[in-house]
């Protein structure tokens, strides 16, 4: 029924059923607004939301739920919330609910400098702005690797911080460098500068 409401309200919709589809979409895509029903089976909504805020998404969050006790709220926005509904609720209530989180998305892009200024990183809709214009979109872990990378462009970081900041739920190491791969073939080989035997630093588009 929401996803419905959504799409006849001009929205590009992605439903899942569960926690475990929901973190393969949240990590897979880009979304400017995510709706997240606290009671899912398989992973708990909160603890979904906690999941993707850990590895750097940045999509605006409501939570819908039946708990709405002042501890079930104040829990859910330090869980990475951005705006709580209780049920039952009135749909245009949601509707003006999701409005305002689309628009606070809009308005709070951030860029990050790239390489020696031939590019951005968009910190809030996940893409890298070229020089020439055009825009690369990607995906939160493909962004959190690169953002890692740019937050610091004249570091030599090694494969465990890397692995430690930007994939916190795995413990191989090698899992960077799928994603190194992955960021060269979008951006081009320089994006990403190998160091021998030490690790990875930012290149130039």
């Amino acid at each position: 029924m929401l996803a419905e409401l959504f799409v006849s309200e001009g929205y590009d919709v992605e439903v899942a059923y569960d926690g475990h589809r929901g973190l393969h979409l949240g990590l897979g895509r880009r979304h400017q607004v995510m709706v997240i029903d606290r009671m899912l089976p398989g992973i708990d909504g909160l603890d979904l939301l906690k999941r993707l805020r850990r590895v750097g998404v940045t999509a605006r969050v409501l939570v819908l739920t039946a708990l709405g006790e002042l501890g079930d709220r104040v829990t859910g926005l330090d869980s990475g919330a951005d705006d709580y509904l209780v049920k039952p609720f009135e749909v245009d209530e949601l509707l003006a609910r999701v409005r305002a989180l689309h628009r606070r998305d809009l308005a709070d892009a951030e860029v990050l400098p790239l390489g020696d200024g031939d590019g951005q990183l968009d910190l809030r809709r996940h893409e890298v702005r070229l020089a020439d214009g055009s825009r690369i979109e990607l995906s939160p872990r493909e962004f959190g690797l690169l953002h890692a990378l740019a937050d610091g462009p004249k570091r030599v970081h090694d494969r465990s911080h890397l692995r430690e900041r930007v994939f916190p739920d795995t413990s191989a190491e090698s899992i960077v460098d799928t994603y190194v791969y992955y960021l060269r073939r979008k951006l081009g080989r320089g994006v990403v500068r190998t160091v021998r035997g030490r690790g990875y630093r930012m290149g130039s588009l």
